[in-house]
């Protein structure tokens, strides 16, 4: 089996998310240790804006796509920056919702492609933006991901640590729910 690891936070070692998405590749592959590992740093390896040059003619993909085709799960490192996911992340999205490769038009219209795969996403945010809060309406990154994701097929997962910017005491609390998440991970999917 293949894993794909994304990490897009721009905060290096502070980095939450990218410290829970380690984890869950952590986890994952000690109940499967035979697991194949590819990962990508937005960051360190920026996508540029999308341009119409990137592309790919209709039945070509690019190197970004086929490493998102090949492989069985994916675990994306997602902190949320201005209400919505970075835009390194964003860049990476934008070349693997391709037409003819990850959906195609139905009569009945758009159909997923790519729901053989399992996405687990490490989504950070400095504030509470939980079902119920006053915040809740301007999260756009965990809603955002399931709609795209959800677009090609996909029902992400989620391992959410919020309120990280609430003080110590609250973010001490939010990684240890979202390492308590990680070990409740099935190892299948």
């Amino acid at each position: 089996m293949e894993l794909l690891h994304i990490d897009s936070a721009i905060t290096g070692e502070q980095s939450v998310s990218r410290k829970l998405s380690a984890e869950i590749v952590k986890h994952l592959k000690a109940a499967a240790p035979n697991l194949e590992v590819a990962y990508r740093d937005l960051v360190a390896a920026p996508l540029g804006h999308l341009t119409l040059g990137d592309m790919p003619p209709p039945g070509e993909s690019t190197s970004v796509l086929d490493e998102f085709l090949a492989s069985d799960i994916v675990v994306v490192g997602a902190p949320l920056y201005n209400f919505t996911v970075s835009s390194q992340l964003k860049a990476w999205i934008d070349r693997i919702l391709i037409a003819g490769k990850t959906f195609r038009y139905g009569e009945a219209g758009p159909v997923g492609l790519a729901g053989d795969k399992r996405v687990i996403v490490a989504l950070s945010r400095g504030g509470l933006y939980s079902e119920g809060g006053p915040m809740r309406g301007h999260e756009h990154a965990e809603t955002y991901l399931k709609t795209v994701l959800g677009f090609i097929g996909i029902t992400p997962e989620f391992v959410i640590a919020e309120g990280l910017l609430l003080g110590d005491e609250q973010r001490a609390t939010a990684v240890a729910q979202a390492e308590r998440s990680i070990t409740a991970l099935s190892a299948q999917g």
